[in-house]
């Protein structure tokens, strides 16, 4: 190769990428293989973010994981691992659970949580200790490969009806899962009040069942055994089969947990009933991993904004509460809690392929628990949205981001993944 006089020299323009892969932050006891892995998975998440192709969190762990598919097992070995998975929550979750933990703990913030998302993290973090929350499609495969001490499975419901499978068939994964792999180390952390995370959970050797509030059953009206009508009583429900709820460990009433022997009163800076319910999960699973639940208790209440859910932000002369849910059971959890809110009710709904094409899910929303109030519909698929609301009896305003209404208050924005993360792009702190 000639150099013109002035030209940079290859290594002088590959410098900022060969900074990523110095050996001090290389795992010392990786294999050649190994370590060409890693160091593809940094140089080419650091190529992702300067090109603007993304976050730097999927591409290098998809790269990884060619060069060596068992890249996740090897980055787990020697390190203390949580996984947290279910269909709403895991991302809150599992940020109660890194700041219950405290310190330094490795984990996937970015949101990506499938095999490329969890390599990204723990070569980003040599951390010994490590919290990662999972798609619950890949629960069995992330079980299988990181060997975690504790799972904490949240809840199972109906979610992104164009691509994912039918829930009873995840809770029959799951069930496998436990049946099939070694679990004598693992503890699982379960919600008692949802059959068919219990249907899931009670081939695992070691369960912590969690009595927390559980709004959402419509996906679980029937037994999983025996496809009888399941019966409700409140929190209990039991077939006729003899498949029923099982005695809770952890106990959640009003802002009362009780974890093991210790009852001590939990609040929140985040809002809601399953925001509480997420911190109950998450503290108990802390206190499996030897953590003091009083001292992890308080270092949860002072959460206050988990990936910008809950954020406060402005817009266009507007104060808005930012709060995401993306299916039947998350609108139905957010509805109870901002019904009664000051100010103004924003829903804004689209449909990519993040979303889940198929916006039907729509009609299983419960929105009648808004009569009374007046909703202003945003988002590419508003006209299904005021559809939903027209049926359930709810006044709503067709609006665009172009000609929102004049400022009135506070505004709470309720709006899906696409949506969520198009509100916050265009509003600022």
């Amino acid at each position: 190769m000639v150099l013109r006089k002035g030209q940079p020299s290859p290594r002088l323009a590959l410098s900022p990428f060969l900074n990523v892969i110095s050996v001090e932050r290389m795992p010392s006891a990786l294999k050649t293989r190994d370590r060409l892995a890693v160091t593809g998975v940094r140089i080419v998440n650091q190529l992702s973010r300067r090109l603007g192709r993304g976050s730097g969190t999927v591409a290098g762990g998809r790269f990884g994981l060619r060069v060596d598919p068992r890249l996740l097992r090897v980055l787990a070995q020697g390190r203390e691992v949580a996984l947290v998975s279910g269909t709403n929550g895991k991302t809150t979750t599992t940020a109660m659970i890194r700041e219950g933990w405290a310190g330094d703990v490795a984990s996937n913030t970015s949101g990506s949580n499938m095999p490329e998302g969890h390599v990204a993290a723990l070569v980003a973090s040599a951390s010994s200790r490590v919290v990662l929350e999972v798609d619950e499609k890949w629960l069995d495969v992330t079980v299988r490969d990181c060997a975690p001490r504790v799972v904490v499975l949240l809840n199972l419901s109906r979610d992104q009806l164009d691509r994912s499978n039918e829930v009873r068939a995840i809770a029959e994964r799951w069930r496998s899962l436990w049946a099939t792999v070694e679990t004598a180390s693992v503890v699982v952390v379960a919600n008692a009040n949802d059959p068919l995370v219990v249907y899931a959970s009670e081939t695992a050797a070691h369960v912590r069942w969690c009595d927390v509030e559980t709004s959402w059953t419509a996906d679980a009206v029937s037994c999983p055994k025996c496809t009888q009508t399941l019966h409700f009583a409140g929190a209990n429900w039991h077939c006729a089969c003899g498949f029923a709820r099982p005695t809770p460990s952890t106990s959640l009433h009003d802002d009362q947990l009780q974890v093991g022997a210790a009852t001590r009163t939990l609040r929140l800076a985040l809002p809601g009933a399953f925001n509480l319910a997420n911190a109950a999960m998450a503290l108990t699973a802390v206190h499996e991993l030897g953590v003091d639940v009083a001292e992890a208790s308080q270092r949860v209440a002072q959460l206050s904004d988990v990936a910008g859910r809950f954020s406060r932000r402005h817009w266009r002369g507007h104060d808005l509460r930012l709060t995401l849910a993306k299916n039947p059971a998350g609108f139905a959890a957010m509805l109870a809690t901002i019904r009664d809110l000051p100010g103004e009710i924003w829903i804004s709904i689209n449909a990519r392929v993040a979303d889940g094409r198929d916006p039907s899910w729509l009609y299983d929303v419960p929105f009648a628990q808004l009569r009374g109030r007046v909703v202003h519909c945003f988002g590419e698929r508003r006209l299904d949205l005021a559809t939903c609301l027209d049926y359930a009896g709810v006044d709503y305003v067709l609006c665009s981001e172009d000609s929102p209404p004049s400022p009135n208050g506070p505004v709470t924005v309720l709006a899906n993944y696409t949506a969520f993360q198009d509100w916050l792009v265009r509003s600022t702190k």
